[in-house]
């Protein structure tokens, strides 16, 4: 540990292994975005990542004025010269494709780079000084890998519904899209609305969800007020045994749920769904929200009843107004479960006109349906819940602390 808290070998141990990160981030971005063959040289990598760790600590005091924009100068066109060996392409890749990616890999890099050993010298380095440079490279690792696990994926899936199936067909793994074709790109989505009626699955999903929130809401923030401040008999077993229903499998519920649908005549119906989705989400409802009355100062709610309101006045008036961000955390959290639900809809409905959209994009995995229209209806699908949770996310936390007690 010691021989790592070296300047000289601090420097070009992390400038190696951040030239092999960006060299694979930057080939995988390149590939996806012009559809071309960009792969990365790890061997490379790793000896351009290492010369200019050193470089970078060895000129970590260098003068100021012209020196130093002499330095910068040489460093561009350094870090741009190392993104053509970072970088591996096919043979039918373009030049200017090529010079494009050794471009963002050179500037990314010796951007970052100057970042991430800031503060490391060619000499011994102090502990702090050490971890911080240690620090620095695994938060930008770790940026680079969450952003790659969350952005690929919808990448992935929104380039494929925007191209067209001979163009599926002639590549699988392009996902470059031509701008020239305007709204003939589009052309799934339209598809998806105008023939297979994804504007009913839409509102249906919808109108399920909010029900469910209701309903989940209107039998959660009672029971979870009764465990959380009155005593019955009971009442820890109750509050510890609330979840116990998950660890029952859905799948093992299934055919119970089938039969006694069937035989009340609630399958295939959109009011068999509402029923059954709540009782998924209670429990959970139920465990988030009395964690959270218990969170909050008993001696509010006394101050309510000495001032000659009911219990149930007391809810309404002081425990839900305190309890509006738990409550609203717990209402998307409801409304995501209900929105994504597959299973329960794909065994209970089979008319196309109550189909929710999970059940929906489910129908169109067939062979006699392109491909494209998946990924559409999936995008469909993930959009309106993304934009939902990222609109009230800034919600969930406000005012947590509200109705606390001074002194």
């Amino acid at each position: 540990m010691q021989a790592l808290r070296q300047g000289y070998v601090t420097g070009p141990l992390l400038g190696a292994l951040w030239l092999v990160i960006l060299a694979t981030t930057v080939a995988v971005a390149m590939s996806f975005a012009t559809g071309d063959a960009f792969r990365p040289s790890i061997l490379l990598s790793l000896v351009w990542g290492a010369i200019a760790g050193g470089c970078v600590v060895a000129l970590a005091r260098s003068p100021m004025g012209w020196a130093k924009a002499l330095i910068l100068a040489g460093a561009v066109v350094f870090t741009v010269l190392l993104g053509f060996g970072a970088m591996v392409t096919g043979a039918n890749v373009g030049a200017g494709a090529r010079i494009l990616g050794a471009a963002i890999l050179g500037v990314s890099f010796g951007v970052s780079l100057a970042a991430i050993l800031a503060g490391v010298r060619a000499g011994g380095l102090t502990r702090h000084e050490f971890e911080e440079a240690v620090i620095r490279f695994l938060t930008g690792f770790g940026y680079i890998f969450f952003t790659a696990i969350v952005l690929i994926p919808f990448y992935v899936m929104v380039m494929t519904s925007l191209k067209s199936q001979q163009a599926l067909l002639q590549n699988p793994l392009d996902f470059s899209i031509d701008l020239s074709k305007g709204a003939d790109l589009f052309r799934s989505y339209n598809e998806l609305f105008g023939i297979y009626g994804f504007g009913g699955y839409l509102w249906t999903s919808f109108l399920v969800s909010v029900l469910t929130v209701f309903i989940t809401l209107a039998f959660s923030i009672p029971g979870a007020y009764a465990v959380a401040r009155l005593k019955f008999r009971g009442q820890a077993a109750f509050s510890r045994s609330i979840l116990l229903i998950y660890m029952v499998p859905m799948i093992v519920l299934a055919l119970p749920i089938y039969i006694a649908f069937s035989l009340t005549g609630l399958r295939n119906s959109i009011l068999g769904i509402v029923m059954i989705y709540p009782v998924t989400t209670i429990p959970v409802a139920l465990y988030m929200l009395q964690g959270y009355f218990r969170g909050l100062p008993a001696e509010v709610e006394e101050a309510g009843l000495m001032d000659g309101l009911s219990r149930l006045a007391v809810i309404w008036k002081i425990t839900l107004p305190l309890s509006l961000p738990a409550l609203a955390s717990v209402s998307l959290y409801v409304f995501m479960i209900a929105w994504n639900e597959f299973l329960l809809a794909f065994m209970l409905l089979d008319d196309p006109s109550k189909f929710t959209l999970t059940r929906g994009i489910a129908s169109l995995n067939s062979s006699e349906i392109p491909r494209q229209h998946l990924m559409a209806g999936a995008v469909i699908a993930t959009v309106p819940i993304m934009v939902l949770f990222l609109g009230l996310e800034r919600f969930m936390t406000k005012g947590l602390t509200a109705g606390s007690v001074k002194g």
